[in-house]
This record gives C-alpha cells, structure tokens and sequence, in this order.
C-alpha cells in the first residue's frame, strides 16, 4: 500500500500481516545469499559476519526495542485517550533516538580497530585488522538512519497499522539486496577490487536500504495523518519529562533484550576462531570458513524460522498492552498460551525439516562446502529457541516484569559465554565435530533463558502450560512420523550427491511429502480445530472463498 488510507489490524490480522511482510524481506534476504556467497565466498562472508555481529549490538543499543517500546507507549497513550501525548512522544523519541545513534555510530567509526583486534587477536592468514575496522565503519553509518526509521514503524505499529511497516521492511530489503548483488559484484568482477571493498558495498546496502524505508514510512505518516492525529478536549497534561523518562524506561528493557539476543552471536564471533585455531588445531581458513557459517550463511537460513515468531511478536505488543491496561488476566494468560502454541505447531517441523534436508539445503544455496551443511544441521536448532526465547522476552517486557527479563537474559547469555569453549573442548573429546560446541552453548543458554521465564509466568500470572505441553507433544509425534516417513523415502532419493539445481528438486520432493504428512497427522489429531477452530478442510475451503470473492 503505497498511497490511500490505511487501515487497523485486529491481533490476528496484525499477526498475519506482520509476519507475511517480515517473511517476505527475510525470504528476500535468503534468496540473495546464493550468488552473494558465489561472489565473495567464505573468506568474505567471516568478513561481512564479522561487522555485521558487532554492528547488531550497536543497532540494539541505538534501535533496539523502539519500535517495541513506542509502539507501547504510543498504544497505551491512544487507549486512553491522551492524544496529545501521544503525539509529544512521537516528537521527543525522534530527538533521543537521532543523538543516541550519533553516539554509536562515532563509538563503532573511532574504535574499529580495537574491536578488530578483539575478534582476531593475533591470528594471521585470513582476513587483517585493517580489512575488519575498514568495514566495520562502513556499516556504521546505518545507525545514523535506523534509530529514526524504527520511531517510524513503532509509532504505526502503535495504532495497529502494521502494513505500512510490513511494506517498508520488504521495500528496504529490496534495495538492500539489490545493492549487495550488484555492487559487490561490480567491485569484485568487474572493477577486481580487494575483498574488503565487495564487502563494503554490501553493507552499505544496509544504510541506503534503511533511508528509502524511511522515506517511504514518513510519507504515509503524512498522507494519513488525519487518522494519526487526533484531537481531544480534555485530557491529563504529560510533561516532556515525564514522556522522555517513559520513552528510555520503556526502550531500555527491550535494548537490554536485544543486545543480549546480539551478544549470543557475537559470543561466537571473539571465541570460535580463536579456540579453533589456538587450541584445537585447525587451519585459519577452515575455521574463519565455520565462523562464516554460524555468523553469516547459516545465520541466513535460520532467519526463516525467526521470520515466523517475530510477526507474531510484533503484533502481540500492542494487543496484550491493551489487556494489560483493562487488567484483564484472562486475555493475557489465552494470548500467551495461544502464541506459544502456534509458534511450536509452526516453527518446530520446519526447524527439523531444515536440519534433515541440511545437506541438499546447503548444496543448493552455497554448493558444496566442506563444514556448511554439517555446521548448518546442527545450529538451526538455535533458531527455534530464538523464538520462544523472543516470545518470551516479548511478554516480559509487555507486562513490565523487566527485573525477571535482566534475569532470564543474562543468566542465559553468561551460560552462553561460560559454556562455549569448554563445549569446543568437549565436543573435540568425545569425537564430535569441536565446533558443535559453540552451537551447543548457545541453544543451552537460550533454554535457561526460556525456563526461567515460564516459571515465572506460570507462578505470576498463573499461565497454565498444561494443554501447551499436550499441544506439544502432539507436534513432537506428527514431526517424528515426518521424520520417519521421509527416512524412507531417502531409499528412493538419496539427500547428497546432487548437483545445486536436482538439489532444488529434492528439497521440493521432501518438503511436500513431509509438509503432507505433518500436516495430514496434525489434522487426524485435532491440532487445527484446537489451535485455529476449524480442521485443515475448513480452513483452506474459507481461503478459496476468499480467493474467488476477491477476484470475482
């Protein structure tokens, strides 16, 4: 929707939309991988993994959360009617957020080759310090656009307009695909430029992106803001203070729970190469080739299954702001449950699903790869816990219970940090690959950070997880039928030994054999009436009716 009204969600419909705009630019964000990896190849992708890790945790500090937090706050403010605060808080986030991402962006642009030296040490062979702080500062200018695009969407996300959000993610990644395609690929190519300039136009991507999603939000602002603004005769006086006070308490629980989300990749980015190297024995190559699957090419798989929980997350803000501000527990404790439900039903057979077809996967996306599709089997694992740890954080931070939030976070990040290389270690030991470990650690630490949470949801706010845990046994069972049936099939179609495009072909042949399965097994055990209200037939005759109206 680039011009007209725009027009509310429900929490449903929020979620859908939501979710169908952030898997579309994470799809987006997939796709491009396959010639960008071809262009700058594992060298470069722990080159781009490198600034991009340290570049999140700066984005966290600068962005994260806002749109979170003023989508909150913005909310809030409209449900109860103070207008005019709603719009002050609207101005004064994009004042603090301008200076905050000014302050980030000197500290990442002035101390970048310190921070190279922290990732590297004094390891030579691979990429230099000079090559790492040289693009480091290159992706550092996106802080200086992101902080306000972030106000943007928080502040539409907070009326319960998320297509316009939606749109401006999927517009930004078009450009920022585009960019990295052809301007690595000119530098690279055609120019035969060094490596770190292929990979600095890449990241660049991310700024220019960033100022065209911009643009883009601040136009329908403008255009609809009839509808954003209202008036009101009386309503209770919010000091500038007060507002700016709100604004920093409300972002910085979500900017501690995305920094801490940031540092469990940044954990592996200062320990893996060096413990691989250091300790146990392998080449620089080799290991910069591992860190470049779990930092880089693997994290982008991955982001298919963060896609689906962070849609539903965006759109589960403001609806449990709005049950918390009547106090209606009820609503809160369903909204909880539901959400975790459909996150499980949904991301749990695909997490597996993707770790099974690893190999084909991997061959088709990046072709043959000595660690990738071994190191991709086991660390897609680490998504599905990023999303109930997401989910998790999600409602902590909803229902203020941020002293509970600062304990779940870190006591799993410093599991994380604490386990990594003791599991290299250990893995080495015991005869598995040592860079399982890092993968380990970090699905170990996201799980504490997740129990530690329900616990307390559970004694607090009574969340029964009693039919969750039916719900998610159910899902185990239809996923090992899944698993057992596509075991067979391997009779027939070996996953390896393909070339990239009969991989293509045996990822389709698998996906709708077990997507079938599933989803045959889930309906035979009443998962879609009890999860949606209505059995898998019901639910696609509703969506043909749907189709034909609309056409009709």
């Amino acid at each position: 929707m680039i011009h007209g009204k725009l027009k509310k969600s429900t929490y449903m419909q929020g979620a859908v939309v939501a979710t169908l705009g952030i898997v579309l630019s994470k799809i987006l964000g997939i796709i491009y991988v396959i010639p960008f990896h071809a262009i700058i190849g594992e060298q470069g992708g722990a080159l781009y993994g490198y600034a991009y890790n340290i570049y999140s945790i700066f984005l966290g500090i600068s962005t994260a959360g806002i749109p979170l937090a003023i989508s909150k706050i913005i909310s809030e403010y409209d449900t109860l009617g103070y207008f005019k605060s709603k719009e002050k808080a609207f101005k004064i986030a994009k004042r603090i957020l301008s200076v905050l991402g000014i302050i980030c962006f000197l500290i990442l642009f002035i101390f970048a080759k310190e921070i190279a030296v922290w990732i590297i040490g004094d390891i030579t062979g691979g990429n230099s310090i000079e090559d790492i702080a040289f693009v480091i500062r290159v992706i550092a200018t996106s802080v200086l656009v992101v902080p306000i695009l972030s106000v943007y969407r928080g502040y539409l996300q907070g009326h319960t307009y998320m297509t316009p959000t939606s749109v401006s993610q999927v517009l930004e990644q078009i450009v920022r695909v585009s960019i990295i395609i052809v301007g690595s690929y000119l530098v690279l190519k055609v120019f035969h430029l060094p490596l770190k300039y292929g990979v600095a136009v890449a990241l660049a991507g991310a700024t220019i992106g960033s100022i065209v999603s911009y643009l883009y939000l601040k136009h329908q602002v403008k255009i609809n803001k009839s509808d954003l603004v209202k008036e009101s005769t009386e309503e209770k006086v919010i000091s500038t203070k007060t507002i700016g006070m709100a604004i920093l308490l409300y972002a910085f629980p979500f900017i501690f729970g995305d920094v801490c989300k940031s540092l469990y990749n940044s954990v592996d980015t200062f320990f893996v190469v060096k413990t691989l190297v250091n300790d146990l024995g392998y080449s620089v190559s080799s290991a910069e080739s591992i860190m470049s699957v779990i930092s880089t090419w693997g994290n982008k798989l991955n982001m298919i299954i963060i896609a689906i929980g962070t849609g539903f997350m965006v759109s589960l803000i403001p609806n449990l702001t709005r049950s918390l501000v009547k106090n209606d527990r009820r609503d809160i404790r369903n909204k909880i449950t539901k959400t975790l439900q459909i996150l499980i039903f949904v991301t749990l057979p695909m997490t597996v699903g993707l770790s099974f077809l690893a190999e084909p996967v991997w061959n088709a996306f990046y072709g043959a790869s000595e660690y990738g599709a071994s190191v991709f089997r086991l660390s897609i694992y680490t998504a599905f816990l990023t999303v109930l740890s997401t989910m998790c954080t999600t409602t902590l931070l909803t229902l203020k219970e941020h002293k509970v939030l600062f304990t779940s976070l870190l006591t799993g990040l410093i599991v994380n940090a604490i386990c990594d290389v003791p599991f290299m270690h250990l893995c080495a030991r015991i005869g598995w690959p040592a860079y399982y470990g890092a993968t380990i650690s970090t699905i170990f630490g996201n799980s504490v950070s997740v129990l530690i949470a329900f616990i307390f949801l559970h004694g607090k706010y009574e969340v029964s997880f009693k039919t969750t845990i039916r719900r998610a046994i159910k899902t185990v069972i239809a996923v090992l039928i899944m698993v057992g049936v596509l075991t067979l099939c391997t009779h027939l179609v070996p996953l390896g030994g393909h070339s990239r495009v009969v991989s293509i072909f045996v990822i389709l042949f698998y996906a709708l054999i077990g997507g079938g399965v599933y989803f045959l097994v889930a309906n035979i055990m009443g998962m879609f009436r009890g999860l949606f209200g209505k059995n898998i037939k019901e639910i696609v005759q509703e969506f043909y009716q749907k189709v034909r109206r609309k056409i009709s």
